[in-house]
């Protein structure tokens, strides 16, 4: 891992702990509890992509949090730097992240093989 590498994760990993802290100052219920689950900065560390849980929010509900959340983008950047001592802080771009939802539906998927694939082996099993 090179050290511009090092330095680009050590970001990411600041802004997963600070991003929530600024979430959390603001008046608006519909974003300060959401949940950062991943931060992905780019190459420079210019712009920073934020991942969100979509738990207990729907399509709708989602689409007017990410409308506010750019208006606040300003706010939180100005946040993680001053919290920080930054020079300048990442551009953020809001994004819920879906994966979580994809997860949970392989495992339901992989609970159902299980349970046919055991079915049949006690079919089997009583026919002996």
């Amino acid at each position: 891992m090179t050290h511009e590498e090092i330095k680009r994760h050590r970001v990411e990993s600041v802004l997963k702990e600070i991003i929530p802290e600024a979430l959390g100052t603001l008046d608006d219920e519909r974003i300060n509890g959401l949940t950062v689950t991943d931060v992905v900065c780019s190459k420079g560390r210019s712009d920073a992509k934020v991942y969100l849980d979509t738990s207990f929010l729907s399509e709708k509900e989602q689409g007017e949090a990410l409308k506010q959340l750019r208006t606040v983008a300003g706010y939180i950047q100005n946040h993680c730097k001053q919290s920080e001592g930054w020079f300048k802080a990442p551009r953020f771009t809001f994004e819920f992240d879906h994966q979580l939802e994809k997860v949970s539906r392989i495992e339901d998927l992989f609970k159902q093989i299980e349970g046919r694939h055991s079915s049949k082996d006690e079919g089997s099993e009583n026919e002996s």
